[in-house]
């Protein structure tokens, strides 16, 4: 559907802008020649206005606008291709399998792994690593990609997932770190996944590398000195030689019963029926063996090891080995060469040996330093083309490297970089073709459509989604509907989606939000406002309806209505949306912030449709905001954080991290303020800046223990903690090792461990810091003394926070006072952080536990409206449903929350609510998709147990 460049937006005199990829989707048809010229004279007006304003910062004498017309003709320029209009906008369509029962999907996914064999469970965690790629929450995926590992089988997998979990830590971004590091643990060590076995108990157990070295250790290498093999009892060499192998007019002596034990075609030829068996001089020189190969296989023949022959010796053997079915020579020479593969340099040309001559352990040795230098070995071209034809998968399959889960690594990580390249389409292919089980059918045939919709062949895009659904994704109907949309067929879309409303009850929020495409008026609202009361996460509803209300002259209620989305779900496309109604409104400062803000989310993001970078814009608005020198930007920074805006928090050390680029503190601000709004993967990014940019190695040593522990490595971060208090005393230190120790679910005394934590954190009171971080300090000081029950002590604490502006230790002291029986107190106190952090859903969540019912389920509403991923209201509204005797309302309550955050702690409680009511059916099935999240839930696994022993009563009392 071709959509025109600028079109009148309604009640607004200003134009829009063509259709960007990250403010709506990238799927739009290519625009017309004529708009398509008109878009580029807006966008060289733009890069003109750059270049005209760095020219007169370097002059002193230039004509200036006054500056209430400047602001307003930047609006209007930036404006002109900026804004888009509802016809442009659309849902993205996830790369990731979604089911429409997810409870079922999670509990059949535990089940599978609970009764596969010991050698299927790899395969299995795998499948539960599918489902959980589509969580915000990355967690999930990794305890599920560990525990594939764990249970791998063969050398192949082992590497391949042992590369995708050091993929997942992004080691690649830390200075000084090698590919082939080791991380001490046999899960990821390079020498460990190159031994064949299953031993998921040793998994997690220290490896090889970080032992200290025996003195027997050579005795276990695959070759010796030269000497050992040369000298070793000469006289008894010649009188058992019998036998010459003539290359040329060289001889090489053997033994005869030696050589002949080396494969059984030397047997047969030696000892058989052949005329060799009666020689005693072989000619070799047809053979393609040079005299040092034949050496070689002599002493090998003696010996059983390789001698220490350089490494083109060993691929001649290598070779002599396969032509001649020399077992037990081939997997020596395997082992020999593979042990050489260090650098993607080595690789490179050995892979080709490997793949020639069909050696495993060498292929896997190439394969895996490949894999752990991603993703930046995609990037090199004859890394790909290993990968890519289907000639390469051939090669690698016959070599017995070709696997599912190498296609569905690589895929994954060219979908990220570039999903429109043909090569993202090559490796999709391959990942089809090594498909087996329905599940990695749904996922490559559905990813394939996704990629061919970015393509714009959408012909081929619905081809593929068909082929997912049919292997029973019924999520693909989604591609399905927008693929034929694009092809101009938009009531057959419409009648797909209104299908898969009408066949699959209760419905759930993403098949309203796509059938809302296809209607107009009032059934799209009502689409739209459905999509959200089912799914509040969507973000299309938001945008559409703020968008809508722009167009509408309605500036304030669009904001309004995009901040709704913002207060839980920081996206970049929703922060630059807000940022283009804020230049609407020639609000700068507010334009400023949020750019900041998104350039912090992700820093590679593009403004104008892609075609402009965020610090251009930047730089565009700055001369028309407010500037701030450096203690400005600290006065601001407290404010903001005294606020809880943690959207303005960032902004501002965006701000000051552009003056000063290298500073590791401020980049570890930036890390807890991402973590706080549930960006972790930028928020490691930025913890890896920090540590690389730090100048001190007891600084760097605490950025890694974070680093360790929140990617769940908590003993190695312990470590790191330890070993940075041993070169320095610093808060951060004392403050990280508190925390993995407050943090640990182990069942050690637990008045030790508070003891121990209060003394760490006490230390880093001690120690030099800023405000911000001493109120966190006194906050969590705070919180185990309430645990330990020294009240008064909590009190001093909390007190002491707030006194340096860390408002969140109101809430701290509110629960003083609560345990103290001063209920006024504490509501009182969480009114203050209220009125401090408007529209805080947190304060009004922990405000109505000091409170009455209908205070309580009021604060708690508003609570949900203000952010709906807080379990917490859903489980007490059920609860008070459940002690009223309304069993199927407080059953509903949380099955309105688990429809789109399949939470733990709400699986649990309904699964309890079922067990009371005697619906054990629902009970186990809700049980088991709460251990596929969380396997070693203990009450869970309990509650379960009891279940299934009631079942088999009644199973047995049946018959």
């Amino acid at each position: 559907m071709q959509h025109n460049l600028f079109s009148t937006m309604r009640g607004v005199n200003m134009v829009d802008g063509c259709k960007g990829p990250q403010i709506y989707a990238a799927n739009s048809e290519p625009t017309t020649s004529g708009v398509g010229s008109m878009g580029e004279k807006l966008f060289q007006h733009i890069q003109e206005h750059l270049r005209v304003n760095s020219i007169r910062s370097k002059s002193t004498r230039h004509y200036e606008l006054p500056p209430g017309q400047a602001r307003h003709l930047l609006a209007e320029t930036l404006l002109s291709c900026g804004l888009p209009g509802t016809d442009q906008l659309e849902p993205q369509i996830e790369p990731c399998l979604k089911s429409i029962d997810l409870v079922e999907t999670l509990a059949a996914a535990y089940r599978h792994v609970e009764s596969c064999s010991p050698c299927e469970k790899s395969g299995a965690y795998l499948k539960q690593c599918a489902l959980f790629m589509g969580f915000p929450d990355p967690k999930m995926f990794r305890r599920s990609l560990r525990s594939a590992r764990q249970h791998a089988v063969d050398v192949h997998t082992k590497v391949v997932l042992s590369s995708w979990l050091r993929f997942e830590r992004r080691e690649d971004e830390l200075i000084g770190t090698s590919p082939m590091d080791c991380c001490g643990r046999n899960i990821e060590c390079p020498r460990a996944n190159l031994v064949a076995g299953y031993n998921p108990e040793m998994a997690y157990a220290s490896c090889m590398c970080s032992r200290p070295p025996r003195e027997d250790d050579d005795e276990d290498d695959v070759t010796m000195n030269g000497a050992e093999c040369s000298t070793s009892d000469e006289h008894d060499f010649d009188m058992d030689s019998d036998i010459s192998f003539c290359i040329g007019d060289d001889e090489v002596r053997c033994t005869r019963f030696k050589i002949a034990a080396l494969s059984r075609p030397f047997k047969a030829m030696l000892y058989g029926d052949f005329s060799e068996s009666r020689r005693e001089k072989i000619n070799f020189s047809y053979n393609d063996v040079s005299v040092n190969a034949m050496k070689m296989v002599e002493i090998f023949s003696r010996t059983r090891r390789l001698a220490s022959f350089d490494p083109p010796t060993v691929l001649e053997l290598l070779s002599f080995a396969n032509k001649f079915c020399c077992d037990e020579m081939k997997a020596a020479c395997d082992s020999y060469l593979a042990a050489l593969v260090v650098t993607l340099e080595d690789a490179l040309i050995l892979i080709e040996y490997g793949l020639e001559e069909t050696a495993y352990l060498l292929v896997a040795a190439c394969l895996q330093v490949v894999l752990r230098e991603l993703p930046w070995s995609i990037q090199n071209p004859n890394v790909m083309r290993f990968f890519c034809s289907p000639e390469a998968r051939e090669r690698l399959a016959a070599a017995g490297h070709t696997s599912f889960t190498l296609y569905y690594l690589l895929s994954h990580i060219l979908m990220d970089n570039d999903v429109r390249s043909n090569m993202t389409v090559m490796l999709l292919e391959r990942l089809m073709e090594c498909a087996e089980d329905s599940w990695q059918k749904q996922l490559a045939y559905h990813q394939l459509g996704v990629v061919m919709m970015e393509r714009n062949e959408y012909k081929d895009a619905q081809h593929w989604f068909e082929a997912a659904v049919e292997a029973d994704h019924l999520y693909s109907l989604v591609g399905i509907a927008r693929a034929k949309y694009k092809r101009g067929h938009k009531y057959s879309a419409y009648k797909l989606m209104n299908s898969l409303i009408s066949d699959h009850p209760p419905a759930v929020g993403w098949m309203y939000q796509e059938r809302s495409v296809y209607c107009i008026g009032h059934e799209k609202m009502e689409d739209l406002d459905a999509a959200t009361d089912l799914d509040p996460t969507l973000l299309y509803p938001y945008k559409y309806r703020a968008v809508m209300k722009l167009e509408e002259g309605k500036i304030g209620a669009a904001i309004s209505e995009i901040n709704k989305i913002i207060g839980f779900r920081a996206s970049p496309d929703c922060l630059e949306l807000r940022a283009w109604f804020s230049i609407t409104l020639e609000d700068y400062d507010a334009a400023l912030r949020d750019i900041r803000a998104l350039l912090s989310l992700e820093p590679n993001y593009k403004m104008f449709h892609g075609r402009f970078q965020g610090d251009q814009l930047i730089e565009l608005l700055e001369p028309h905001a407010q500037q701030w020198s450096q203690a400005d930007c600290w006065m601001q920074l407290y404010d903001r954080w005294s606020n809880v805006d943690d959207i303005g928090s960032l902004a501002v050390v965006h701000y000051m991290l552009e003056k000063d680029p290298g500073k590791s503190l401020l980049r570890f601000r930036q890390s807890l303020l991402l973590l706080r709004l549930n960006c972790q993967k930028t928020a490691m990014h930025c913890l890896r800046l920090a540590r690389n940019y730090s100048d001190f190695e007891h600084e760097r040593l605490v950025y890694e223990g974070w680093i360790l522990f929140d990617t769940g490595h908590r003993d190695e971060a312990l470590a790191k903690a330890e070993e940075s208090i041993s070169i320095k005393r610093s808060f951060e230190a004392y403050f990280l090792k508190a925390y993995i120790l407050s943090d640990s679910t182990s069942d050690t005394d637990l008045d030790a461990s508070a003891s121990c934590v209060i003394q760490l954190l006490e230390e880093a009171l001690r120690c030099p810091s800023d405000g911000l971080r001493k109120g966190q300090a006194l906050n969590n000081l705070g919180s185990v003394y309430v645990d330990y029950e020294k009240l008064d002590k909590a009190a001093d604490c909390y007190t002491n926070a707030l006194n340096i502006k860390h408002t969140r230790a109101h809430q701290g002291l509110a629960r003083v006072y609560h345990l103290k029986n001063r209920t006024k107190l504490a509501y009182e106190e969480m009114t203050k952080l209220i009125e401090k952090a408007q529209n805080n859903a947190s304060a009004y969540e922990k405000r109505s536990e000091y409170c009455d019912r209908d205070m309580a389920k009021s604060d708690l509403n508003i609570a949900t409206q203000l952010d709906p991923l807080r379990t917490y209201p859903y489980r007490y509204r059920a609860a008070v449903l459940m002690d009223d005797h309304k069993e199927a309302e407080a059953i509903a309550e949380l099955t309105r929350a688990i429809a789109f955050k399949p939470d733990m702690q709400l699986l649990h409680l309904r699964a309890a609510f079922y067990d009371s009511m005697g619906d054990l059916a629902s009970t186990i099935r809700d049980c088991e998709a709460v251990l596929c999240l969380e396997p070693e839930h203990n009450d869970t696994l309990e509650l379960r147990r009891r279940s299934q022993e009631r079942v088999n009563e009644q199973q047995t009392r049946e018959t």
